[in-house]
């Protein structure tokens, strides 16, 4: 009687390149994140302490200038890219339901900032309040209103803070998370220490960023 054997060929390469791709995406994903997030906050702050709006007041038969930087016509973007920031940060801390809660907070602050922002361009109550101010007169309202281009600019770090959130609902579940040292209960884990930093961990890609280098780019 003969015995036939059948051998399995394995396909670990197949699997592998499966999985780098995986985490390759994963890593892209966060890196982007982090750069539309960071630099969405970052143009938002700036630009709102920029002037907004512009006209005169009339003051003893002349005409005065005033202005109105965009904390002055609404501070709803800067308290939002604030807010946006942390969720940037948090988002990393977090996993499963509570990352998704954090990625919809930081898209969420995103929208509203480029709302208000938008909606500050149009806004001359800021500069009524500088006319009455300056001319004396509570009824005094400002002459040759216009508004300047930081308004738009605001908006737009705005999108780049929703875009940030949009990708971490998208792919967040994918992503590592920063401090695993603790459990639930509250009791440190033994501490491992890997003979090499994960390019994939947060703080690996923000130190990348700190350095110039370029996270997305490939191996």
């Amino acid at each position: 009687m003969g015995y036939v054997s059948a051998v399995p060929v394995p396909q670990p390469r197949a699997a592998r390149a499966g999985g780098a791709a995986s985490s390759s995406g994963a890593r892209r994903s966060l890196a982007a994140a982090l750069l539309l997030g960071a630099l969405g906050a970052t143009v938002v702050l700036l630009s709102a302490g920029q002037i907004w709006a512009e006209g005169t007041a009339a003051v003893g038969g002349g005409a005065v200038p005033v202005e109105a930087d965009g904390g002055a016509v609404t501070g709803v973007p800067t308290a939002l890219a604030i807010v946006g920031l942390a969720a940037l940060v948090a988002v990393f801390a977090v996993r499963r339901t509570g990352r998704t809660l954090v990625a919809a907070l930081l898209a969420l602050s995103g929208a509203g900032a480029a709302l208000a922002a938008v909606l500050g361009a149009s806004d001359s109550t800021a500069l009524d309040a500088e006319a009455a101010r300056i001319s004396g007169n509570t009824a005094a309202v400002v002459d040759g209103l216009s508004h300047t281009v930081w308004p738009y600019v605001t908006a737009a770090g705005a999108v780049l803070i929703l875009a940030a959130g949009l990708f971490a609902l998208r792919y967040g579940k994918a992503w590592p998370a920063m401090g695993g040292r603790y459990e639930r209960s509250g009791a440190p884990r033994a501490a491992r220490r890997p003979a090499t930093a994960d390019p994939d961990r947060p703080e690996e890609l923000w130190k990348a960023l700190d350095r110039g280098e370029d996270p997305t780019r490939g191996d």
